[in-house]
């Protein structure tokens, strides 16, 4: 990679990620307290907190970044970033109802996107002290410490994976003679997803409809770790797009798994014409 254009990455993500811990200390300020919640038309919820953080990113990385783009989930979706070269990717508040609920996997998830691939993401969970990080050439990083997990070349019967998924696909690997370790189900699919990263996953998955700001910070962190994040119905995502929802979703440390996992969740959710 050009050393300009490294450099250039790097910056981006000090960016992200002081911007990042700023919004955490707003976020935490209205954590576990009673505070003003709507529902959208999606019938998702959100709350006082997810407008104020991103009011204060929109701040803070577009007074940096005026040329750059915008695509947030609280904010109205502006189609001038498709003409953006870079684009900022932001979820203030990833796992909304787990931080209603007082449950402290929730995440700040923010990304830059250039011609629809990550340069550089961070995934910040302000009330567990996490923060993950990743440019594009410049490695993975869990609170400034290499966290690509070991390579797994295939499991067997003395080493399980640890699959996330949901009832259906559970059935559907059971019937395909899988055998496998139930994971945790994070509410932030930001955070699921980078557990393959870290190793606490070996297989992560989401249903039809993520959206970009959903998983653009988790691809980069991935990706410098040799993982692969795919749409079952396309392949690798493309970013600042028209259309910014996705098929589902599958990303695992084994890639001889892939072909089942991607099948299941074809027949499962299928595929937009």
């Amino acid at each position: 990679m050009d050393a300009i254009l490294k450099d250039q990455y790097e910056s981006d993500l000090e960016l992200l990620r002081s911007s990042a811990v700023m919004a955490g200390i707003v976020a935490l300020s209205y954590f576990r307290r009673q505070i003003k919640s709507w529902t959208k038309d999606n019938a998702s919820p959100v709350t006082e907190a997810d407008f104020k953080v991103d009011q204060l990113l929109f701040q803070s990385l577009m007074a940096a970044r005026p040329d750059y783009g915008w695509l947030s989930e609280e904010s109205a979706d502006d189609l001038a970033r498709l003409k953006k070269e870079y684009v900022f990717v932001v979820d203030p508040i990833d796992g909304t109802r787990a931080f209603m609920r007082g449950n402290n996997c929730w995440t700040i998830s923010l990304a830059i996107v250039k011609n629809g691939k990550t340069i550089a993401g961070v995934i910040y969970a302000p009330a567990r002290d996490e923060l993950y990080e990743a440019s594009a050439g410049g490695g993975a990083f869990l609170n400034s410490k290499p966290i690509c997990r070991d390579k797994i070349i295939s499991f067997d019967k003395t080493a399980l994976p640890k699959i996330t998924s949901i009832g259906a696909v559970d059935i559907e690997l059971k019937a395909k003679g899988l055998e496998f370790i139930k994971g945790e189900d994070f509410p932030s699919l930001a955070y699921r997803l980078v557990q393959v990263a870290t190793g606490a996953l070996d297989v992560a998955l989401a249903r039809r409809g993520a959206q970009d700001w959903d998983i653009a910070a988790a691809s980069i962190i991935l990706e410098e770790c040799g993982i692969e994040i795919e749409d079952v119905c396309c392949g690798k995502p493309i970013f600042n797009k028209q259309e910014i929802r996705h098929g589902a979703l599958a990303t695992m440390s084994d890639i001889s798994l892939k072909p089942m996992i991607s099948g299941i969740l074809r027949k499962i959710y299928g595929c937009p014409k």
